[in-house]
């Protein structure tokens, strides 16, 4: 992976990474018009969904530093200001989204999505929060009280339940964010944070708690195998815990158990209570 990820990005963005990065590595240059345009010019990419933080690539995923730095720098060149949402009064450096009526997009009160986050049409996007660099794909539903951090890629057709925090990568600007592929579904209450991936089609039950570090263990087999920082495409994970011995004594700790794979039947989000009904998974 590049630090830039700049060979995968269109020829029009070139010269617009280059300001950014020389910028970046040095701050006399910031406060320049040529610097300050082009950072508006990203964020404004990253609103309409032409540049993304990172993006899939046959080798996984690749993350854009150059973008997040784009970000980052948007931060320290705006000031604070007030923004009238009546009924609410917000005051912040970062605009909030607009025009969803002509994006396609379903927004509940009192759901707040920042400017430079980009959320595709057909998504519904209930009482909630989606931060700056996020992208939310079509069809996806971000449910009541769930947070998109910033940065965090959510793919299509995802269902991201009640209360689930995704976490924000921003810093630093070469870590990958947190990503959930297309057709998961992340059950109410799950915490993931770290740049954990989450692979097509996985169902997380409620109250999974993934970081960078979480012992992933997949049960299905005659041995228990882990996996750290990915949950593996169509894998159904619930809550789980393990012994571990301190000083003190022998204790549970925290992991998460894959205990089997959705099936083919179960593609659709209207059907994925049967997968979780097969395992007696609570949502």
């Amino acid at each position: 992976m590049s630090r830039t990820g700049k060979e995968t990005m269109d020829d029009a963005w070139a010269e617009t990474a280059a300001l950014i990065e020389k910028a970046w590595g040095d701050p006399g240059l910031r406060s320049t018009p040529e610097v300050k345009e082009a950072v508006e010019r990203a964020v404004a990419g990253l609103d309409d969904g032409r540049l993304r933080v990172a993006s899939p690539d046959s080798g996984g995923w690749q993350v854009h530093a150059w973008v997040k730095e784009a970000v980052l720098l948007y931060f320290a060149q705006r000031g604070s200001e007030v923004i009238a949402a009546p009924p609410f009064e917000y005051r912040d450096k970062i605009p909030l989204k607009r025009d969803f009526k002509a994006a396609g997009v379903r927004v509940v009160p009192p759901a707040t999505i920042r400017y430079g986050a980009y959320v595709a049409p057909d998504a519904v996007v209930m009482p909630s929060y989606i931060n700056i660099g996020a992208r939310v794909g079509a069809g996806t539903m971000v449910d009541t009280w769930a947070t998109v951090g910033s940065c965090a890629q959510i793919g299509k057709g995802v269902h991201l339940s009640g209360g689930v925090g995704i976490g924000g990568v921003l810093e630093p600007v070469q870590a990958s964010p947190v990503i959930v592929e297309d057709g998961a579904f992340v059950g109410s209450r799950c915490i993931v944070v770290e740049g954990v991936r989450i692979e097509q089609e996985a169902v997380l039950a409620s109250g999974v708690v993934l970081t960078g570090s979480t012992p992933i263990l997949d049960v299905t087999g005659s041995e228990s195998v882990e996996i750290r920082g990915r949950v593996p495409a169509r894998a159904v994970v619930v809550p789980g815990t393990r012994p571990r011995r301190f000083p003190a004594g022998e204790y549970q700790v925290a992991c998460a158990l894959v205990i089997g794979r959705r099936k083919a039947s179960t593609n659709r989000k209207t059907s994925l209570n049967e997968v979780l009904r097969d395992y007696g998974i609570p949502v």
